[in-house]
């Protein structure tokens, strides 16, 4: 369930993971074209007992001492160190600053007595030089201060032909699947950020009890709809079921949330999708029907009330409410106030209520312009 719900996210956040990777991608090719090319020279040397001793013993003794890789890496340091690096340069002529560009570094390899020297830097033939040097003086300083190891050069460093660094295609490739990688992070945050977003959105503009709009915030989409589309029909409708007004006191708020909830069903599955429902009061529904005339009007909600005069029924046990529906309906036609248009609404509803006969709609007259509070 959980993974699902994460691979929803990623399909919702399908665009953020491609800008990501896009953006890594490019970034990567950016920056392989415009970075400085830089070459790795390097030699190994070997590292074993010195040949000159003569007693077995002593070379038993030197190859256990070896195996404990202490003498080893103690070579490698000499390597990497400053100093000869330091001496080195001022035997080859250089300066500090034709140093800065180059790195010096050495390894012990695993699971050998073999020492790895390299030189990084953009120029391949001094970095091939410095490597090639530092190794020599290394290895005439090692050999004055230990004389039971010996260390001798194995592979001297050749000058690089190629780049390890930058390499486009292999960067490109990474950064792609970074890219895609941080992308779908992304992506599932923003999702887990929006989600309760929405959920205080909906809060703020739905109401928990029957799902649909608040009165609040209908009546706000009311008053922008007739704001922005001032000349065009629209038919607003109350939808009071009479039958809860004696046990909306009394029901349990699960029963009254399943009733009221059948009714805005109810409701959806008649209207159109531009059609915006709301919960007006305790035991009405709002309905708006923008470009909806009269006559329309009265014929949907006829289908409405039909269908919500149906038995709901309340337990397993059987019991059922009726709940007894009576519609107001009032056509705003392009004059008039939003609080005029309430008023002949909740008036039209009243008189439904009133007549209490099988035709419980009752249209409010749209030939009589809508008076301004």
């Amino acid at each position: 369930m959980e993974l699902r719900l994460y691979l929803r996210m990623v399909q919702r956040g399908w665009w953020i993971i491609a800008v990501a990777a896009l953006v890594a991608f490019n970034a990567a090719l950016v920056f392989s074209y415009i970075a400085t090319p830089l070459y790795m020279a390097s030699a190994r040397f070997l590292v074993s007992p010195n040949p000159d001793i003569d007693k077995a013993s002593d070379v038993l003794n030197s190859l256990a001492t070896l195996d404990k890789r202490s003498i080893i890496s103690t070579y490698a340091e000499f390597l990497r160190s400053s100093r000869i690096l330091r001496e080195t340069a001022a035997e080859l002529g250089l300066d500090d600053s034709q140093l800065e560009d180059y790195a010096v570094n050495s390894v012990v390899l695993p699971d050998a007595n073999i020492l790895e020297l390299t030189v990084e830097g953009p120029d391949p033939q001094l970095a091939t030089v410095l490597t090639n040097a530092i190794g020599k003086r290394a290895v005439n300083y090692i050999k004055q201060y230990y004389q039971v190891f010996d260390i001798t050069l194995l592979d001297p460093a050749e000058t690089p032909t190629d780049p390890f660094s930058p390499q486009p295609v292999r960067d490109a490739g990474l950064a792609l699947a970074l890219g895609g990688i941080v992308g779908t992070a992304l992506a599932i945050l923003s999702e887990q950020i929006r989600i309760p977003l929405d959920a205080l959105r909906q809060q703020r503009t739905i109401d928990s009890i029957s799902s649909a709009f608040n009165r609040r915030h209908f009546q706000h989409t009311l008053e922008n709809e007739l704001a922005n589309q001032p000349n065009r029909t629209l038919s607003l409708a109350i939808v009071q079921l009479d039958g809860l007004k004696d046990l909306i006191d009394t029901l349990p708020q699960p029963i009254l949330q399943s009733v009221l909830r059948h009714a805005v069903s109810v409701l959806r599955n008649e209207l159109r999708g531009n059609d915006v429902i709301g919960r007006w009061g305790d035991i009405s529904l709002a309905v708006m029907l923008p470009s909806t005339p009269g006559d329309a009007a009265k014929r949907t909600l006829g289908r409405i009330c039909r269908s919500l005069a149906q038995p709901v029924q309340l337990t397993s046990e059987g019991e059922t409410l009726t709940m007894n529906p009576h519609v107001g309906i009032a056509i705003y036609q392009g004059h008039g106030s939003v609080q005029a248009l309430i008023a002949n609404v909740e008036n039209a509803v009243a008189q439904a209520i009133l007549r209490n006969d099988e035709d419980s709609i009752v249209l409010a007259s749209d030939a009589i312009p809508l008076q301004e509070n």
